[in-house]
C-alpha cells in the first residue's frame, strides 16, 4: 500500500511541474499590452495613423508611425483585406500599409495540451497497475503459503567450526561421529550401522545450542537448512504439516545435509493437552515431522538437528529411538570453559595485555556462553566510553555487576539517613557472611545503586558448586535475614529495603521443606506436584496431595526455619556490632568494599571457617 501512494505522489508532483513550466512559458499575455478593436483599427488605417500590420493567425499586431505597438483581432472566417474592405477602409489607405503574413506557431501548444490531456490518463493506468500487481503479489503468496520459509547455509564466508565453541567438550565428541557420517555415510553403511537420524541438543538458555548445530554444519561442509519451530505453525489449518513436507523433500534434494529445527517445543508439545484435539493445527505439523523423520523412506541421508531449553515437554514420540535417539546435553560452563571462552571472545578485541581472563571465570559462576560474550561486549562500550583504546580488568569487573544487577543508577540519590540504613543493611549481609562457616564468600559490597537495588553485597563461590548441603543452605537463610535483622538492631525500626530478601528466604524455606526433604520434622518426604496445561502459553500448577493438617505442619516448619535463621543472624549482630560499625562506616566513607579490604577489616574478629553442620533447631 505504501509503494502505491509513492507512485501517485511521484505522478502528482510531475503533473505539478509541467503545469508549472507551462504557465511560466504560455501564461497569460503581459497585462501592460495595449488591445484596441477591429473598428478603432479601421478608424486608424483611414486616418493614415498605422505603418505596419503583422498577422499572425486571427492575431494582429499593429506598428503605427510613432512605433507604437497595438494588438487586435480579426474574423476567423475571412481575411485580413475582406474583413478591412467590408469595414470601408478605402485601397489607398490599405496600400500604404505594410502588412506582413506569419505562419501561426501552436505545435508546442499542442504538444502540452496534448500531453497535459494524456497525463491523467497514465495516472489512472498506473494507479490499476500498481493495484494489480498488489493482488497478483496476493495470489502468489497464497500459492506459496505451504512452503516452509527456510534460510539455507552454504559454504558462508564465516564458516564456523568447533575450534569457534569454547568448552563443550564432551557435547563436541558426541557430534563428531554426525560429521563423519555426513563426509563418510558408506563408512558406516559398509558396516551395517544406521546413524542416529535425529540430534536433540538440551540445555538452558544460552549454552551455545545454535552455535553447535553451525559448527557440525560447517566441520561436514554440507547445506545447513535453518529453521524455527513457531515458523511452521499458522492461522490456516495444514500450513505447518505442508511446511513440514516442503523442508524434507528440499533438504533430500540436497544431501548429505543438516536441518536444523530451533525452539522445536514450539510445535513438539507433548499431544492431547490442548483444546484442540486431533485437529490442532500445531499436533498435525508434529506428526507430519514425526512421519518425515521415520517414515518408510532410510535411504536419504539427511540428520535433523534441534534445540530446546524445555525437553521436558517433549512429546515422548519425538523422543523415542529412531527420531531424535541422540541427546546431546549442554551445561553451563565450569571455571575452566568459562575461561576458555573469555579469552576466546578477547581475541576479537583490543585488550591490555595484563587482563587475567582467569580471575574473571573465577567470579562468573552461573553464567553460560552468551552471557560471557555479553560481559565482553559491555566491558568494551565501557572502555570507549571512557576514552580508552584497550580493555582492561576493571572494565570486565564492572561489566559483570552490570549484567547480574543491572547498570549504575547514579541518579538515583539517597538522603543521608537512607545511606546510612542502606550501609548498615548490606553491612549485616556481609557480616553475616563472613561469621557463617558453610556460606559464599563476600566479594564486594556497595551501596551504589544497581538495577532496582539501593545497594548489594557480591558473594560468589569459592568453586563451582553442582550439590548443596543443608549446612549451607541454613547459613545463606541467616545471611539473608542479615540486613532484616541489623535494621531491627540498630535503628529500632524496619524499612522496605528487606522485602526482596524476605522473599527469596521464604521460597528457599518452603523448597528445603516441601521439595529438598531437609526439615526433620517433616521427613524425606515431597509435596505438591507441578503440573503444566499448554493453554494460552504456558500455565503452571500446583496439585495439593496433601491434607490441610499437613499444610498447617508445613507452614509452622517454615516459620520455625526461618525464626532459627534469623536467631543466628541476630546472635552474630550482637556479638560482632564494634565489627559491624566498621564495615557501616567505610562504606558510608568510600561506597565500595572490595574482598581484600573486607577482609582485612574483618581479620581480628573472624573465627575458624571449619566444617559445621546447622541442623536448624
Amino acid at each position: 500500500m505504501w509503494k502505491l501512494v509513492q507512485n501517485v505522489l511521484k505522478v502528482f508532483l510531475i503533473l505539478l511541474t509541467i503545469s508549472v513550466v507551462f504557465s511560466l512559458f504560455y501564461g497569460n499575455p503581459d497585462k501592460e499590452k495595449q488591445t484596441i478593436s477591429f473598428s478603432e483599427l479601421v478608424n486608424r488605417i483611414n486616418s493614415g495613423e498605422v505603418s505596419t500590420i503583422r498577422v499572425e493567425g486571427n492575431n494582429l499586431t499593429i506598428t503605427t508611425r510613432d512605433t507604437t505597438i497595438l494588438h487586435a483581432q480579426k474574423e476567423s472566417e475571412a481575411s485580413l483585406v475582406q474583413s478591412l474592405a467590408s469595414y470601408g477602409v478605402n485601397a489607398t489607405s490599405l496600400n500604404k500599409i505594410n502588412i506582413e503574413m506569419v505562419s501561426e506557431k501552436t505545435s508546442g501548444l499542442v504538444w502540452l495540451s496534448f500531453l497535459a490531456n494524456l497525463l491523467p490518463v497514465f495516472l489512472i493506468i498506473g494507479i490499476f497497475w500498481a493495484m494489480t500487481r498488489q493482488s497478483q503479489k496476493g495470489m502468489m503468496q497464497a500459492f506459496t503459503f505451504g512452503k516452509a520459509n527456510v534460510r539455507m547455509f552454504v559454504n558462508p564466508k564465516e564458516k564456523t567450526t568447533f575450534k569457534d565453541v569454547a568448552g563443550m567438550k564432551e557435547a563436541k565428541e558426541e557430534l563428531v561421529e554426525v560429521v563423519d557420517f555426513l563426509k563418510n555415510p558408506q563408512k558406516f553403511l559398509d558396516i551395517g550401522a544406521r546413524i542416529p537420524r535425529g540430534v536433540l541438543l538440551m540445555g538452558a538458555p544460552g549454552t551455545g545450542k545454535t552455535l553447535l548445530a553451525r559448527a557440525v554444519a560447517g566441520e561436514a561442509g554440507v547445506p545447513f537448512f535453518h529453521i524455527s519451530g513457531s515458523e511452521f505453525v499458522e492461522m490456516f489449518v495444514g500450513v505447518g504439516a505442508s511446511r513440514v513436507r516442503d523442508l524434507f523433500m528440499t533438504a533430500k534434494k540436497a544431501s548429505p545435509s543438516i536441518i536444523f529445527i530451533d525452539e522445536i517445543d514450539a510445535v513438539g508439545r507433548q499431544r492431547g493437552t490442548g483444546l484442540g484435539g486431533g485437529h490442532d493445527e500445531r499436533e498435525q505439523t508434529l506428526n507430519q515431522i514425526l512421519v518425515e523423520m521415520d517414515g518408510f523412506d532410510r535411504s536419504t541421508n539427511v540428520i535433523v538437528m534441534a534445540a530446546t531449553n524445555r525437553p521436558d515437554v517433549l512429546d515422548p514420540a519425538l523422543l523415542r529411538p529412531g527420531r531424535f535417539d541422540r541427546r546431546v546435553v549442554l551445561d553451563l560452563p565450569d571455571i575452566k570453559e568459562r575461561e576458555e571462552i573469555l579469552r576466546l571472545h578477547l581475541k576479537t578485541k583490543k585488550v591490555d595485555t595484563s587482563i587475567d581472563a582467569g580471575r574473571v571465570s573465577q567470579r562468573t559462576p552461573g553464567f553460560s556462553g552468551a552471557d560471557l560474550a555479553n560481559l565482553v561486549n559491555e566491558a568494551a562500550i565501557l572502555a570507549a566510553r571512557r576514552n580508552r583504546k584497550f580493555i582492561v580488568q576493571d572494565d570486565l569487573y564492572v561489566a559483570m555487576e552490570k549484567v547480574i544487577l543491572g547498570p549504575e543508577r547514579k541518579s538515583h540519590v539517597l538522603t543521608q539517613d537512607e545511606r546510612k540504613i542502606t550501609a548498615y543493611h548490606e553491612a549485616g549481609h556481609a557480616l553475616v557472611a563472613a561469621f557463617s562457616p558453610h556460606a559464599d564468600p563476600v566479594h564486594k559490597i556497595s551501596i551504589i545503586s544497581r538495577g532496582r537495588a539501593a545497594g548489594y553485597t557480591l558473594k560468589l563461590p569459592v568453586e563451582d558448586r553442582h550439590l548443596y548441603t543443608r549446612s549451607h543452605f541454613f547459613d545463606e537463610l541467616s545471611v539473608m535475614l542479615g540486613g532484616y535483622v541489623v535494621e531491627q538492631t540498630v535503628f529500632g525500626d524496619l524499612t522496605t529495603g528487606a522485602s526482596d530478601d524476605l522473599r527469596r528466604a521464604s521460597e528457599l524455606t518452603r523448597k528445603l521443606v516441601t521439595q529438598y526433604g531437609m526439615s526433620e520434622k517433616i521427613g524425606p518426604v515431597t509435596f505438591g506436584r507441578v503440573e503444566e496445561f499448554m493453554f494460552l502459553g504456558r500455565d503452571l500448577m500446583t496439585d495439593r496431595e496433601y491434607s490441610e493438617q499437613v499444610a498447617e505442619e508445613i507452614d509452622s516448619e517454615i516459620r520455625r526455619i526461618i525464626g532459627d535463621a534469623q536467631k543466628r543472624a541476630n546472635h552474630i549482630v550482637l556479638s560482632k556490632r564494634k565489627t559491624l560499625d566498621a564495615i557501616a562506616e567505610k562504606l558510608m566513607a568510600a561506597e565500595t568494599i572490595e574482598k581484600e579490604e573486607f577482609d582485612a577489616l574483618i581479620a581480628v574478629h573472624r573465627v575458624s571457617r571449619g566444617k559445621k553442620t546447622h541442623r536448624g533447631t
